[in-house]
């Protein structure tokens, strides 16, 4: 027992230092664990198939998707809409809405779905996330005690009342209680945010904001300036032949620059939009819609000999354009390439350089010093210094990058491609959101709440809202994964080495003859101690047993000594492990352990002191 808790000291205190990471200090007090028998290897690494670490990579995947399909900005837009810039409105508002998504969903899936919005509103609103992430987090928690389903431990008490033989709990039982929880938190939060959560995320980001955005680009090359549609309708002259065929560079000097296609028409919510280079070999269909530049009159001209119709600006393919034309990065994106000195391109022209045939790219413009070639540039020889912007898919331009000796790649193309969103997948977001949400939330459903998150993501990788399977893994936080992965188990070393028993037992017990108000504050602050390092779930099941006993030795109704467990067990906020939610925001916010001590500690005394008062007016001795 006293190893047991000497481990949990040791890591405390590595964890409030902040100096090595997090996830390597949880491994480590694993490790000493299984180094002194405490802990079966089987029990050890229990966590890691433990269902809550299992959910919260399904909700990584998911919340990624959200983001990666504009979902999330879609979300926070609207919200704007009601906040304004107001960083109060907008602190009052991530609390409201998160409290009230929480008292239905799971806590880990309200803020994961939620984080992914906030963070977008709070670039909205020009405001570092860190402000509004913590509150996010412990809005979920604080929701979750508006309903029976909330947060496990709610169900905890509910199964001791009825087998004590207590009348049980109804599913709004617990509402009085949680909105006094919100309005308390809300109430202390937004001093705190605002005095100790720094801004320090904003300079990071600026930092490392290197090279010109896609939007940037576009611009400084005019491409959208003289950028026009053309759809091929099903009497043109175009139909079955190829680019190569029909030659229209030469004919009428413009330039296709890419060719959109759209799948499955029939059944627009899925409808696809499917982006394809201007390849010499492709074969044309009607209803494909070409992306030409160049001289008004010309393409007008092409048109008007191949029976093609001309688009207008409000005219759209897709079911969620923006209503005008313009390029999007999909599957094609641009990149600028700056040409070395040494480069075997020097005084060759563009149409024998290459590019096209060795790593399937269009040179679309060049920059020399402060001249733009954007016309007839296949027959422009290439110059030492010339920054080519080039198109093509985005696994082509990465390539490009592996040309060192060649010409140098401006920026990260990569990381661009990663923010740009597949906006017209939005709506099978949206779909697959709601659909996990309504299996978690309705018992007459056969799913368990992990098995819902793990179809959500799954759906969301094969119906394409998430780019790949590899872009999927990138949006797992793994340093979070792993310490909660490793943290759970050390609920069960106190369990077993009878540790966390004598702790609960020798101060509850010892406040008995006090009176029940002493004995309420008891309850709640032991179990809200022993929260801060073991699970809540595992808080609750060890003291709700221990609190129904006390209540009943001195003669009072169990009732408020229930409640003063889970909400003790809930309102955990001073440690980024003592729930997922605080894990979840910890490197999104860029949080260190002393950043939740400074707001969470305080929030969680002042909670207790509120609690302890309120709820005996609530639910009687």
């Amino acid at each position: 027992m006293l190893i047991t808790i000497a481990i949990l000291l040791i890591s405390a205190v590595f964890f409030v230092n902040g100096k090595v990471r997090s996830d390597l200090v949880a491994l480590c007090a694993l490790i000493l664990l299984l180094i002194f028998h405490i802990l079966t290897p089987g029990e050890a690494l229990s966590g890691f198939s433990n269902s809550v670490v299992i959910m919260m990579i399904g909700l990584f995947v998911v919340g990624g998707a959200i983001f990666q399909t504009g979902l999330a900005k879609m979300a926070s837009s609207k919200l704007m809409k009601l906040a304004g810039a107001s960083e109060l409105k907008l602190i009052i508002l991530v609390i409201t809405v998160t409290s009230v998504i929480g008292a239905f969903v799971s806590n880990t899936g309200t803020v994961a779905l939620m984080l992914p919005i906030v963070v977008s509103l709070a670039h909205g609103a020009q405001t570092s996330p860190s402000r509004l992430l913590m509150p996010l987090a412990f809005a979920s928690s604080m929701g979750g005690m508006m309903t029976l389903i909330g947060t496990p431990p709610n169900l905890v008490i509910q199964n001791v009342l009825t087998e004590a033989g207590f009348k049980p709990l109804s599913f709004f039982s617990f509402l009085p209680v949680g909105i006094i929880c919100v309005l308390t938190g809300m109430i202390v939060l937004i001093p705190l945010s605002k005095i100790f959560l720094s801004k320090k995320g904003e300079s990071k980001n600026k930092k490392g904001s290197k090279g010109k955005s896609l939007n940037e680009l576009v611009k400084e090359y005019q491409l959208d300036s003289n950028l026009f549609r053309i759809k091929i309708n099903e009497n043109s002259l175009l139909i079955n032949k190829t680019i190569t065929e029909l030659n229209i560079q030469k004919k009428y000097g413009i330039n296709i620059l890419e060719i959109r296609r759209i799948k499955a028409p029939q059944t627009q919510f899925l409808q696809t939009i499917n982006q394809h280079l201007a390849d010499p070999d492709i074969v044309l269909r009607a209803g494909d819609i070409l992306y030409l530049t160049g001289d008004f009159d010309r393409i007008e001209r092409f048109a008007e000999n191949y029976y093609l119709e001309m688009m207008d600006s409000h005219e759209t393919e897709e079911l969620n354009d923006r209503g005008q034309k313009a390029l999007d990065f999909y599957d094609i994106g641009i990149a600028e390439i700056v040409l070395m000195p040494s480069s075997k391109l020097i005084n060759q022209m563009i149409k024998d350089s290459g590019f096209r045939e060795k790593y399937n790219v269009n040179v679309l413009a060049i920059r020399r010093k402060r001249e733009y070639i954007l016309k007839d540039i296949k027959d422009e020889k290439m110059h030492n210094g010339d920054v080519l912007l080039v198109q093509g898919n985005w696994n082509n331009i990465a390539r490009l990058s592996g040309e060192d000796s060649e010409w140098v790649v401006l920026g990260q193309p990569l990381a661009e491609a990663a923010r740009v969103t597949l906006d017209y997948k939005a709506p099978i977001a949206a779909f697959i959101m709601l659909l996990m949400i309504v299996m978690m939330v309705f018992d007459f459903i056969p799913v368990a709440p992990v098995t819902s998150v793990m179809i959500a993501a799954i759906l969301m990788v094969l119906t394409g809202c998430i780019r790949n399977v590899e872009a999927a893994y990138k949006t797992i936080n793994w340093e979070s994964v792993v310490l909660i992965a490793a943290m759970l188990p050390m609920s069960l070393a106190m369990e077993k080495t009878g540790a966390s028993d004598y702790l609960s037992n020798t101060l509850v017990n010892g406040l008995g003859s006090y009176g029940p108000m002493a004995l309420l504050a008891g309850v709640y602050f032991t179990t809200s101690l022993l929260t801060m390092f073991i699970s809540n779930t595992a808080a609750a099941v060890l003291l709700a047993p221990i609190a129904m006993q006390s209540a009943i030795q001195i003669g009072v109704s169990p009732y408020p000594f229930m409640f003063a467990v889970t909400v003790g067990a809930s309102m955990c906020f001073a440690s980024p492990f003592s729930t997922p939610p605080n894990a979840l925001v910890m490197p999104a916010g860029q949080y260190t352990f002393m950043d939740y001590v400074k707001v969470g500690l305080p929030l969680q005394f002042i909670m207790g002191i509120v609690m302890i008062f309120m709820l005996p007016l609530l639910f009687p001795f």
